[in-house]
């Protein structure tokens, strides 16, 4: 049932906890693309051969009840401040590739619809699975910054909400159908960006916005923190001998978005009003599925680790492939095997 205004109290207190997204960590490892990795087929996505990482025995990722997204889902998008042409294309591509990929890019799995297919393990409780039909919806820009270049949380769904009752050419108001992706330019602030916080997802309040909408905020971090929300790209500062990796689109701060806005999707969709999958018994502080594999974007991460990625004839870094470019997106939490997987697994000799 959507939240009603008498809960606006226990709803700002999760609000400014709960499902925020993302800082990667530094260390890297790159492997030529000529290198064998996994293609992720349903014989091989989890085969007991590769080298997965993450913990099994401490987490407890558990399912609490509530609806996750099985519908066909379309990602609205509002472009906040200034976007070039080319920027948009980048993210447009990342998400029309969670469900298709380019015969072209057939025979160079690992790809971004591979990666998907571990968000599809999930389901609600009536067994049935997160979607795999993902795509593009409306999208609105919002050029002008109509609520200024340093917003809040709750000023964010302002401006959600500006957007769906808009007098023209308004985003669709669809809460079971719609992904809600505000994204802010390079010069804009928004409360804790370049903290620990890179992106994050919540729902919107009806007491603000009228409806109940799953929605996902995510940064250019581009001018503001790129060694914080776009590494490997760029590198921290308190890391001065630690070369930046040359990313997969020329455009540092959307490629690392790009990470972001999956770790959001893939969050969204199994645990979009924060009572479905995630570990920990306090809802105020959920660990979800991509919360539990930060910073790991191959065989070998973790801790500091990034892991195994791979290196293109241009010296660009990326982990996968999408429908038209390559992307570098970090992996998530499989219930099956209990540990974070991603199509770009290389196998482990040491096993059988």
């Amino acid at each position: 049932m959507p939240p009603g205004h008498g809960l606006l109290p226990l709803l700002l207190l999760l609000l400014t906890s709960a499902a925020v997204a993302w800082r990667p960590y530094p260390n890297s490892t790159t492997t030529s693309a000529t290198t064998s990795a996994v293609a992720a087929t349903p014989s091989t996505l989890f085969s007991p051969s590769l080298k997965y990482e993450g913990s099994s025995t401490f987490v407890h990722l558990r399912y609490h009840m509530g609806p996750v997204l099985t519908s066909p889902i379309s990602v609205h998008i509002l472009w906040y401040g200034l976007w070039s042409p080319p920027q948009k294309h980048i993210i447009r591509d990342f998400i029309s590739s969670f469900s298709h990929f380019s015969p072209a890019a057939a025979s160079v799995l690992p790809s971004v619809s591979s990666w998907w297919r571990t968000v599809r393990l999930y389901t609600d409780q009536t067994g049935h699975n997160i979607t795999g039909e993902i795509r593009l919806g409306k999208e609105r820009n919002d050029r002008f910054y109509s609520h200024g270049k340093s917003l809040t949380r709750l000023s964010l769904q302002s401006v959600l909400k500006s957007a769906v009752t808009a007098t023209t050419n308004p985003l669709p108001i669809a809460p079971k159908t719609g992904l809600y992706l505000v994204l802010t330019s390079s010069d804009v602030y928004v409360d804790n960006f370049c903290g620990q916080v890179c992106g994050f997802h919540y729902f919107t309040f009806p007491s603000i916005v009228g409806y109940t909408l799953p929605f996902a905020w995510v940064g250019n971090s581009a001018r503001l923190c790129p060694g914080v929300c776009a590494y490997p790209f760029a590198v921290p500062d308190y890391i001065p001998n630690l070369k930046p990796l040359k990313s997969p689109n020329s455009d540092i701060g959307v490629d690392g978005m790009v990470s972001v806005i999956g770790h959001e999707i893939a969050e969204l969709s199994t645990n979009p009003l924060v009572n479905a999958w995630y570990a920990g018994q306090d809802p105020v502080a959920p660990v979800e599925i991509a919360d539990l594999c930060e910073g790991i974007y191959g065989s070998g991460g973790g801790g500091s680790y990034t892991g195994m990625m791979l290196e293109g004839e241009d010296g660009a870094t990326y982990n996968m492939w999408g429908i038209r470019r390559r992307f570098l997106v970090q992996w998530v939490w499989n219930p099956v095997v209990n540990y974070c997987t991603g199509p770009n697994a290389v196998v482990d000799h040491s096993k059988p």
